[in-house]
């Protein structure tokens, strides 16, 4: 029997969601449709200091709005769709690892890690040295009375293949183009790379659509499904939105946020079938519903470059 596609939004409540949120959001909600599959809400609200409760009232109701409806999650499904109440979850985890020996603490310092860091080439990321792997346990027993540590997982020496369902093949060498990787930062906050795995395999996730600033990701993200044991999901990775000037989008963006769409009069169908436009699945920028769009839902119609909001688009 064939598995059911289960995909997923997972908003982050620090701010409203912008149009390239919301055209992600579509395109993740038209991939698992299109295959009869679910949909389900996490909020990622990780980052307590920044994450507000009315942020995640709002995504709610701004996905409801253009009619991007989920199957599961969100509010309605109670406090485990928050990452924030599952903080248990992921100490088990990373118990699992320090057993196997595979965690070090870090103590390094932002300007050190940017000071010692060299960028990879491809993408501008940051490889970790490795500096405090080599530490002695005198040296981490000194260190951590000056200060809390964060916690880096090991890599191998491993290059992490996988086929992309837009990008297509991606590889990655884990110790020159990541390097070892933090899992805990040194406040005590989980790091997104364990939490999005932890809970996307908890919830049964098989398909994960994004944006592809965020595919560097992936590959340690597979690293970690295997050292658990997880099964690993498909990925496609979605072109980003850019301003009209060619910045990347921001939740600072209210010049063409949902609330100024909607001050223009633009329903919630006038702006999905746009975004639809601009994904390449219609010919012109025209009200359409969400369910209007699966049978004419194909990653190879969506572009693989980033795509600049025009006039023409009616944005």
């Amino acid at each position: 029997m064939e598995q059911k596609t289960i995909g997923r939004f997972a908003p982050s409540p620090s701010g409203r969601l912008h149009l390239g949120n919301l055209f992600c959001s579509l395109l993740a909600w038209l991939s698992a449709k299109s295959k009869g599959g679910e949909i389900l809400l996490r909020i990622e609200d990780l980052d307590r200091e920044r994450s507000r409760p009315e942020y995640a009232e709002q995504a709610e109701q701004d996905l409801a709005f253009l009619g991007l409806t989920w199957d599961e999650g969100g509010r309605a499904g109670g406090p485990g769709y928050f990452q924030a109440n599952r903080g248990e979850y992921y100490e088990e985890l990373l118990a699992q690892l320090a057993e196997r020996e595979l965690l070090y603490p870090c103590f390094c310092s932002r300007a050190e890690l940017h000071a010692a860091n060299a960028p990879h080439a491809s993408d501008g990321e940051a490889v970790y040295s490795g500096k405090c792997r080599k530490l002695s346990a005198a040296e981490v027993k000194e260190l951590s009375e000056r200060r809390s540590p964060a916690l880096r997982l090991k890599v191998p020496k491993e290059t992490i293949c996988f086929p992309d369902g837009h990008y297509g093949k991606i590889s990655q060498n884990l110790e020159r183009d990541c390097g070892d990787f933090i899992l805990r930062r040194s406040d005590g906050a989980f790091a997104y790379q364990l939490a999005v795995v932890a809970d996307d395999a908890a919830m049964g996730v098989t398909e994960v659509v994004r944006g592809r600033d965020l595919l560097s990701s992936t590959p340690r993200q597979i690293y970690l499904y295997r050292l658990f044991g997880f099964p690993v999901p498909e990925f496609a990775h979605t072109p980003l939105l850019l301003g009209p000037d060619g910045r990347r989008l921001s939740k600072r963006d209210r010049d063409i946020s949902l609330d100024a769409l909607r001050e223009k009069g633009l329903s919630g169908e006038d702006i999905t079938g746009r975004l639809a436009f601009l994904a390449g699945l219609l010919d012109r920028p025209e009200a359409a519903a969400p369910k209007e769009l699966i049978p004419l839902f194909s990653w190879d119609k969506v572009p693989k470059e980033d795509i600049r909001l025009s006039p023409e688009a009616g944005f």
